[in-house]
């Protein structure tokens, strides 16, 4: 178990730089808490690098840094998709592979944020925002200057007439802000804990079949690499599972590291082969019995860094930007808070803009901002705040000759 503020990052996939780049928005260590979901090798470049460094952090500052396993934190997995021809190429044994898969065996399979919503009281809906609430997205530059501020208000997105232009010499100069207070939530009365809703907000994934999101808003957060399992229906079982193994091809361990939520009713079977699809009614039933928010989860890549589902009762993030070094993508970090202070979505552009290979191109947003039809059902409950950021700029790596495989994407 881990306590409060923790930022929580999904599958790193060997792309050291990359994670570099999540150091600097998120905040150094100690500084700040992280809590990464697995999947930290493989695929990128960088798989022992990445690992090392995350593992060598976890040590010297243990209650700093939270590591769970993914998928990818497998033997079998390691030996096809990059990780052990890594290891066999940089030190010519497999000697430091073992060593690796080994230590995999150690790493938790889930982990709870407790207190993460403490400032809710049992019954508050955390997907609905008050009208008068503001949620402030805001767009940096590499400098961390802002470059432009959106915000919602009464429901929508309006842009803030309030940018900085950066001189050639890099000196910020701003415009004065407009409406640059934030209001208080009202307090409005909150549908009952467990009542269900015909249908969630737009994009949120819930149908007239979920339910709407139940379990307690002011709850903990369930952090796991893949998704929940049939035959786990209390956190507590997970604690009873034996951790130290190859992860095995079906049963408990298998699913919460393979599973994945979609838009179906039930259980389904997964076309990864391996774990299974649960739907809205599932994440219902589990976070009510556990009282919990909100199921925190990777293993999927979200092309805009997260993706919220049924009622925001469950979140993927996705923290390897432009994966595979060719998908385009943005990456981001869910960053839990003990208040509603940091309520928002935060886009950060690194400087990066006219690269040829997927960056931002001229008199486009920066890959970063989320378009307002997109930012409008975005509703995480208070004390929820995203951090979306790029990969880092071309010139700040060195890329080795050989490519990854880049036809799987587990």
């Amino acid at each position: 178990m881990v306590v409060r503020k923790q930022k929580i990052c999904g599958d790193i996939h060997g792309q050291f730089h990359d994670l570099m780049e999540l150091f600097r928005v998120g905040g150094d260590v100690p500084d700040t808490n992280y809590l990464f979901m697995g999947d930290f090798v493989d695929r990128g470049f960088y798989s022992l690098e990445s690992f090392l460094l995350l593992l060598c952090l976890k040590v010297r500052y243990p209650d700093r840094m939270t590591l769970i396993r993914g998928n990818h934190e497998s033997r079998q997995i390691t030996t096809v998709y990059g990780f052990y021809d890594e290891c066999l190429r940089k030190y010519g044994s497999a000697n430091v592979w073992r060593y690796c898969c080994d230590i995999f065996d150690y790493l938790a399979l889930g982990a709870i944020v407790l207190g993460a919503s403490n400032t809710l009281s049992p019954g508050n809906d955390p997907t609905t925002l008050p009208a008068e609430e503001d949620t402030e997205i805001e767009v940096c530059n590499a400098d961390g200057h802002v470059m432009s501020r959106f915000r919602r208000q009464g429901g929508r997105i309006n842009l803030i007439r309030e940018t900085q232009t950066i001189s050639p010499k890099g000196a910020p100069s701003s415009s004065p802000p407009v409406n640059g207070t934030s209001s208080s939530p009202s307090g409005s009365a909150p549908p009952a804990v467990g009542a269900p809703t015909n249908t969630g907000p737009p994009g949120s994934g819930a149908s007239g079949s979920s339910g709407g999101s139940v379990g307690n808003p002011a709850g903990a957060v369930l952090c796991v690499h893949g998704g929940l399992s049939p035959l786990i229906d209390m956190v507590d079982k997970i604690r009873l599972l034996d951790r130290k193994q190859e992860v095995p091809h079906e049963g408990a361990m298998c699913d919460l590291l393979w599973s994945d939520p979609d838009e179906i009713d039930g259980w389904g079977l997964s076309p990864r082969g391996a774990g299974f699809l649960f739907g809205a009614d599932i994440v219902k039933v589990f976070n009510h019995k556990n009282d919990l928010s909100l199921i925190a989860r990777a293993h999927q890549l979200v092309m805009e860094g997260f993706k919220e589902m049924f009622d925001a009762s469950i979140v993927t993030v996705w923290s390897a930007p432009n994966y595979c070094y060719r998908c385009g993508n943005v990456a981001a970090l869910l960053e839990l808070s003990e208040d509603d202070s940091g309520l928002g979505i935060f886009a950060r552009s690194n400087g990066d803009v006219n690269r040829s290979d997927g960056g931002m191109g001229q008199g486009a947003p920066p890959r970063g901002v989320l378009m307002e039809s997109d930012l409008a059902r975005k509703g995480g409950g208070p004390a929820r705040r995203y951090r979306v950021f790029q990969a880092a700029p071309q010139d700040s790596r060195g890329m080795p000759a050989k490519k990854p495989v880049a036809d799987y994407f587990l």
